[in-house]
C-alpha cells in the first residue's frame, strides 16, 4: 500500500516535478533578471555619463527607454517564472511569452534612438 501524496491529500490538482525542471526556470528568471538589470544600467549611465546631445530631450529618452523597458522585462520575468512553475506542477503545456517580441522592439527602439543620437551629434 503506499500513502497519498500531499497533493493527493489536499484535492490539489499539482504534482511534484523533477527538480531540474524547477531549477531551470529559476535560471532562466535569472537571466531576465541579469537582461533586465544591464538595462537599468545602461539607463543610468546614458543619464548620468553621456553629455548632452544637440537634439534637446535625446539622452533622456535614450535613458527612460532603457529604464522602462528593465522594469517591463523584470515584472515579466516574474510573471513567467510563477507562470511556468504552475503548468510544470499542474501537468500543462509551458506558457509562451511575450518577453520575447517586447524585449526585441524595445532593444530596436533605444538603438534607432542612439543612431539618431550619434548622427545628430
Amino acid at each position: 500500500m503506499t500513502l497519498p501524496s500531499p497533493a493527493e491529500e489536499s484535492g490539489d490538482d499539482e504534482e511534484e516535478i523533477d527538480y531540474r525542471f524547477t531549477l531551470a526556470n529559476e535560471r532562466t528568471f535569472l537571466a531576465w533578471i541579469r537582461t533586465s538589470l544591464g538595462l537599468l544600467a545602461g539607463g543610468v549611465a546614458v543619464h548620468t555619463l553621456v553629455q548632452p546631445f544637440r537634439m534637446s530631450g535625446l539622452r533622456r529618452a535614450i535613458a527612460l527607454s532603457c529604464i522602462v523597458l528593465a522594469v517591463i522585462i523584470a515584472i515579466g520575468a516574474y510573471t513567467h517564472w510563477r507562470r511556468v512553475g504552475t503548468a510544470m506542477r499542474r501537468g500543462d503545456p509551458l506558457p509562451v511569452t511575450v518577453m520575447v517580441p517586447i524585449l526585441s522592439v524595445g532593444i530596436a527602439l533605444v538603438s534607432v534612438l542612439a543612431c539618431v543620437a550619434v548622427l545628430l551629434r
